[in-house]
């Protein structure tokens, strides 16, 4: 298991998309179940203005976390595995947009099928004072995160790092916007989606990033 990691992590930037995009050829699109909760939550949700695409280039602070398994991580050391990673934001405890992003993150794993283990998905919490990691385990389990979907706490001062670099911080966690951001690789540009993305629109930008566009 250990030399495969280190193999997948030897992959340059176009390798590791490459290897992504083969698996993904031969896997199936997302279950219908997957797809009618995902449609269903969207529903749900409050009316969102039309998804807005962006470009960015992020300064991302050195602070560690606290990962859903108990173990303290330094988020640098999360996001720079070499795999495509996608990052959201949540609080357990919410009932409007984190029960949208998360369905869409689960559809999404669906939608990658075999190819799920190439990227790594990350839902930081931005209500580290209540989300535990015990928390944090069940939240997952209720939407059957996989191994490549992991949820993150850790102190407020960690987690206001992490949300203003990122951009998402608005000094209330009931005011927080839906927000997606996806990176091909480390050194890569990130793209950020803001408004409610579809597993669709987040699987597209692993091609999108094949392509050069």
């Amino acid at each position: 298991m250990m030399r495969a990691a280190a193999r997948r992590r030897a992959l340059p930037a176009g390798g590791a998309l490459l290897a992504l995009l083969g698996a993904l050829a031969g896997a199936s699109a997302a279950t219908p179940d997957a797809e009618e909760r995902a449609h269903a939550a969207h529903h749900a949700a409050p009316a969102q203005a039309a998804l807005r695409r962006s470009t960015v280039t992020l300064e991302l602070p050195d602070v560690r976390l606290v990962r859903d398994d108990g173990l303290g991580v330094s988020l640098a050391a999360e996001l720079d595995d070499g795999r495509p990673v996608y990052v959201d934001f949540i609080y357990t405890s919410c009932t409007a947009i984190c029960p949208v992003t998360s369905a869409t993150f689960a559809a999404l794993q669906e939608r990658l099928g075999t190819g799920r283990d190439r990227v790594h998905m990350l839902s930081i919490s931005i209500d580290p004072e209540e989300d535990t990691p015990q928390r944090l385990r069940e939240f997952r389990a209720r939407y059957g995160a996989g191994p490549q979907w992991r949820h993150y706490t850790g102190s407020a001062e960690a987690s206001i790092a992490v949300q203003r670099a990122f951009g998402v911080y608005t000094g209330d966690k009931m005011g927080h916007m839906p927000v997606t951001l996806f990176r091909a690789a480390p050194g890569r540009p990130w793209i950020r989606l803001d408004g409610f993305a579809t597993p669709d629109e987040l699987y597209r930008e692993v091609r999108l990033q094949l392509a050069g566009r």
